[in-house]
């Protein structure tokens, strides 16, 4: 999986590697608090638990409970593992909680959004999603398999979200992408741009476009309707939303992958989400 937040220059703003690296020295201080403060949360919650069970007596004036406690972990590190593990899995949980929740509410923007590309069969019942960026070397790689599952299965609609995270070149791209809606090639663009070697660019883009058949200077055109950058804010704040940072990422049902995936897990999710 490609992980990576929008920069500011592929936003349209401005800003300097210094403005990163302060960014992630503020940063810093922060996620350290946090483990911080997770670790002694763990550790008083583990002191309760030992006082519950009787394992630590009741204190007494003068009694030593650093003593009492810190003996007893190295005695038993297990347990402050087993609090760990617990505290991840309640968190995930949580996190998996929200994030279902937001696929509710944002159902239709995920799965019916109309400014989104559609693949080979636009009448499909089961739908799966697909953010990804032209200069994704996994996205590339996932082209193939997701052109092979819509072959085998005539009633899976793709959605394509045009997520360009990795440079002016991917929002270029994106863009262009888009834009050839109007002349009809969408998917001949998308799939040429996807078997293209070598990195993506304005150059590469326009030549795709004009070896696929597109009138270029139509596309060039096309490319300057406001909608089209539109479409591709909704895509970010969107994939934001649902906690996706890297491209490919997928949405099928009440789930989210993030990261290339074999044919046979996409499969099983489908299959899934028709029954639900």
């Amino acid at each position: 999986m490609i992980a990576k937040q929008p920069s500011s220059s592929e936003s349209g703003s401005s800003g300097s590697a210094s403005d990163q690296v302060g960014r992630e020295g503020r940063l810093k201080p922060l996620v350290f608090a946090s483990f911080a403060l997770a670790g002694l949360s763990v550790v008083l919650s583990v002191v309760a638990l030992l006082f519950a069970a009787g394992v630590l007596s009741p204190l007494r004036d003068g009694s030593d409970l650093d003593g009492r406690m810190h003996a007893y972990l190295l005695a038993n590190p297990e347990v402050l593992i087993e609090s760990m593990n617990g505290l991840q899995a309640r968190r995930q949980a949580a996190e998996n909680n929200d994030l279902t929740a937001v696929i509710s509410q944002r159902h239709d923007e995920i799965f019916n959004d109309p400014g989104s590309p559609v693949g080979a069969n636009p009448k499909g019942e089961a739908i799966l999603v697909e953010f990804f960026d032209y200069n994704c070397p996994y996205c590339r790689q996932a082209t193939p398999m997701l052109d092979k599952l819509e072959q085998e299965d005539k009633g899976l609609r793709l959605v394509f979200k045009e997520y360009p995270i990795l440079g002016p070149g991917s929002v270029f791209a994106a863009r262009a992408a888009l834009a050839s809606q109007k002349q009809g090639k969408y998917l001949a663009f998308h799939k040429g741009m996807m078997a293209y070697q070598g990195r993506i660019t304005e150059t590469s883009s326009l030549e795709v476009a004009a070896n696929v058949g597109l009138d270029v200077e139509q596309l060039k055109q096309d490319m300057k309707d406001p909608a089209i950058d539109e479409i591709i804010k909704r895509n970010v704040a969107l994939a934001q939303a649902l906690h996706i940072s890297g491209t490919p990422s997928f949405v099928v049902g009440k789930e989210i992958v993030q990261g290339l995936t074999d044919a046979s897990s996409l499969k099983r999710l489908i299959a899934s989400a028709r029954g639900s």
